[in-house]
């Protein structure tokens, strides 16, 4: 048994196409069958069923392949442990964060990481929430920025702040005379929503109690794919739309008149690392839970988690 077959059995798993996998892994088909071939030779028992397209594993591969992880898992752990002791810093991250996150938090920390870690390769994905569990179930990256909580099994979460969640209304609306607002104080036909798929939609629909209310007095629908968007929809046609906290950091002061915050419990979402419950590269993923911490603005630091929004997410 060798670290190169586990590693052929994963890349296998993963994709479910012997092909696949072989590109993945740099080695040709036959090289990555036969290994794997004597791979189940040596432990007298078949991994795969290659009579279903898909490749599927065996119940008995399945666990082979989940210890296959844990043991690989550990691989790289001793691998940072020599590198630490040799004063060495390197290696390749790949996280997913969700594209609702990414143009306000990637810019705060992505040119003093890659400056301070030059080797370090950080290779950013941006997926949507449910795309991220099953990117770090399947191996195929190692950490992901997002929203919880997700109540996955296997996924291990660590959070990084709570980003307060705000109106953005228009001057024409009942809301904006007002202080503060209330949930209920949004009327479903003039709300400005994303499009299906972002888990900040899901977190407004709980929050405002869509599913429960009535839509057919709307007489047009638009859904958004970001929050410049719908801040702009606003502006131009009128309504309202509720944002994160970092989506507003660089408003004029014009556009923060617009801004009404929730009256308390003030709604909020939970920003959090996340990775598989036996994740490899634990140094890596703890420097930069360190950095995106340093440099996120002092407010969301000061944040409290008064009311996490839940957000809806498919088991996988």
């Amino acid at each position: 048994m060798t670290l190169t077959q586990l590693e052929y059995i994963i890349a296998v798993n993963t994709f479910r196409h012997f092909a696949k996998a072989a590109e993945h892994c740099h080695v040709t088909q036959p090289t990555l069958s036969m290994q794997i071939q004597k791979l189940e030779e040596t432990l007298n028992i078949q991994i795969f069923d290659r009579n279903k397209q898909p490749v599927v594993p065996t119940n008995a591969g399945i666990d082979i392949i989940e210890q296959a992880k844990k043991i690989l898992g550990e691989v790289h752990i001793m691998t940072e442990i020599v590198q630490q002791k040799k004063g060495q810093f390197a290696g390749e991250l790949k996280i997913g964060i969700i594209p609702t996150l990414a143009p306000y938090l990637l810019p705060l920390f992505i040119a003093s990481f890659t400056k301070k870690y030059p080797n370090i390769k950080l290779i950013v994905h941006e997926l949507t929430t449910n795309n991220i569990i099953i990117e770090l179930l399947e191996n195929r990256i190692d950490a992901g920025i997002l929203v919880t909580p997700l109540q996955q099994n296997n996924i291990t979460e660590q959070v990084l702040f709570y980003e307060e969640m705000m109106a953005y209304v228009s001057k024409n609306s009942d809301a904006y005379k007002k202080t503060f607002v209330l949930a209920k104080d949004i009327a479903p036909e003039k709300l400005w929503l994303l499009e299906e798929g972002h888990c900040f939609r899901s977190q407004i629909e709980y929050l405002c109690e869509l599913k429960k209310q009535s839509e057919e007095n709307r007489s047009f629908e638009y859904e958004a794919g970001s929050f410049e968007t719908l801040r702009k929809m606003v502006d131009i046609n009128g309504g309202i739309t509720v944002l994160p906290e970092m989506a507003t950091n660089d408003f004029s002061a014009k556009q923060e008149q617009q801004i009404r915050h929730f009256k308390n419990p003030i709604p909020v979402r939970e920003v959090s690392i996340v990775m598989h419950k036996h994740f490899a590269k634990k140094r890596l993923i703890e420097t930069l839970k360190k950095e995106i911490i340093a440099v996120i603005p002092e407010k969301l630091k000061k944040n409290k988690k008064a009311f996490i929004v839940p957000i809806e997410v498919k088991k996988v």
